[in-house]
């Protein structure tokens, strides 16, 4: 499955240094089209998102997990990226059903009583859609970086998903600053998420999401009442609730 323009090592030393366009295109030479973005509207997708367009024009593949609970800002920045540049984004929704029945049982805030319910909401809202959104994908990337939190330090720019069937997962940007992030926004003049100027500099779902206060951590906004050593919602760690 690893193989392309350029030699993959076992440690993937040879992708890692490339530049993020580079591997961008590596990605898009090797595996268009069962490769695709996964996006939260974010900073760090919209530079995605316009390199790769610029590369692979408007079947570059954009997929969304919709948990129901986005803020219309979000919504917004995806309707924006629709109309500068065409593309087609994939939308996947937690299974109603399921949904349905975790409120019955826990309430609609059930995430703020435990970190087991937030996690069986993240799981149910967000990990289950991925993993469907994922099932007949070769690959798939994220705007991960290494300084957004202490559990993304050693995010590498090429990995091996376990999780997902052994699949490659790409983080072009992981070690990018957040000065290049928003220099290449400003630069390219890009469509991003309003809610970054309102002063989140990370963004998840409405409840959970906050904004950050003068000299706090880039993700001390997400699921504030929780470890930040360890607060992820599971689409990039191990997730407690698959399906």
């Amino acid at each position: 499955m690893l193989t392309g323009k350029h030699h993959w090592r076992s440690n993937g030393e040879d992708l890692e240094v490339l530049p993020a366009q580079e591997l961008l295109e590596w990605a898009l030479n090797n595996f268009h089209p069962r490769l695709a973005l996964a996006s939260s509207f974010q900073a760090e997708e919209s530079v995605l998102i316009d390199m790769a367009c610029r590369l692979q024009g408007s079947d570059f593949r954009v997929f969304t997990l919709d948990t129901g609970r986005l803020n219309q800002e979000t919504y917004d920045c995806m309707d924006a990226m629709r109309e500068r540049y065409g593309i087609h984004v994939e939308v996947f929704f937690p299974d109603a059903a399921r949904v349905e029945d975790t409120v019955r049982e826990h309430g609609l805030n059930l995430f703020y009583k435990s970190v087991d319910f937030r996690k069986l909401c993240c799981g149910i809202r967000k990990v289950q859609p991925l993993n469907r959104a994922l099932k007949e994908l070769d690959a798939w990337m994220t705007g991960l970086r290494r300084e957004q939190a202490v559990t993304r330090a050693d995010v590498r720019k090429v990995e091996i998903d376990k999780d997902h069937g052994g699949i490659i997962k790409m983080n072009p940007l992981a070690d990018w600053s957040h000065d290049q992030v928003w220099d290449y926004i400003r630069d390219h003049n890009l469509p991003y998420n309003k809610l970054h100027d309102l002063g989140y500099p990370s963004i998840g779902c409405a409840p959970c999401t906050r904004a950050t206060k003068p000299g706090e951590d880039i993700r001390a906004g997400r699921w504030w009442w929780e470890n930040p050593d360890t607060k992820e919602c599971g689409l990039h760690v191990s997730p407690a609730v698959k399906g």
